[in-house]
């Protein structure tokens, strides 16, 4: 018998429809990046440094730095996704240092759940205080790949599937702990009992999956989608050097 592949295992744990927006994004093919003249930097709170300043949004999302900066970088992305878990590897360090810290950028993370795993993994690093957030995203981000090798492994399978038959408050704490992320998160400093009480909100997870669907329904269709400043990027823009470049022609130079 041909074992079922993880996608399609875990779909049976959505916690509301992820009606996705599969059809094209409307842009005019004439319209630019936003550029502008370079902004000075701005000082961070006494005390603080612009990447330690975290908040979160009307949008579903966490915001990192001057939640004032003129230039506004926002990324949609699924933390399953391997192409926005090579960006972070390159992009993150960077951003920080060079742009976030300056006070003239922000950088927003919207968590699109376009696989069910991605819910509770939304969950999860958003279960410790907002600073841990972007620290946390930075790990499962880094580990990816070790972080995917338990959704091949038969046994874990077996055990994902014995989850999706418990009631709602316990399937996502079981689902966690079959895919060994309530282990993962338990050494980052979100404790296991921490992990299960955030896990077994069945609001939290259906708030992500509902964000995910207004995501997909305002024509975000693929990961990572980046939008600076209200413009959305092109796939072909989206690599951290392009990103960079937008950035600094957008004024943070």
């Amino acid at each position: 018998m041909t074992a079922l592949r993880p996608r399609h295992l875990l779909l049976a744990f959505a916690t509301a429809p992820l009606a996705l927006g599969l059809a094209a994004c409307k842009k005019d093919a004439e319209t630019a990046a936003p550029a502008g003249s370079p902004i000075a930097k701005i000082a961070a709170p006494t005390g603080q440094k612009w990447e330690d300043v975290v908040s979160a949004t009307a949008s579903g999302g966490m915001l990192m730095g001057n939640p004032q900066a003129t230039i506004k970088l926002v990324e949609y992305g699924s933390l399953s996704c391997p192409h926005c878990a090579r960006f972070a590897q390159e992009a993150m360090a960077p951003l920080k240092t060079e742009f976030v810290s300056s006070g003239r950028v922000s950088y927003e993370y919207r968590s699109f759940a376009i696989h069910p795993q991605d819910i509770p993994l939304t969950v999860l690093v958003r279960c410790a205080p907002k600073e841990s957030f972007f620290p946390l995203l930075e790990q499962v981000y880094g580990n990816f790949d070790a972080m995917q090798t338990p959704l091949e492994d038969p046994a874990v399978q077996k055990a994902a599937q014995a989850a999706s038959n418990l009631p709602p408050a316990q399937r996502y704490p079981a689902l966690s702990d079959a895919l060994k992320y309530t282990d993962f998160f338990a050494a980052r400093g979100v404790s296991v009992d921490q992990a299960h009480a955030c896990l077994a909100n069945i609001q939290t997870a259906t708030e992500v999956a509902n964000h995910a669907k207004a995501y997909g329904d305002a024509g975000i269709n693929q990961t990572p989608t980046l939008v600076l400043n209200g413009f959305q990027l092109p796939p072909e823009q989206s690599e951290w050097p392009k990103i960079a470049e937008a950035l600094r022609a957008a004024g943070s130079r």
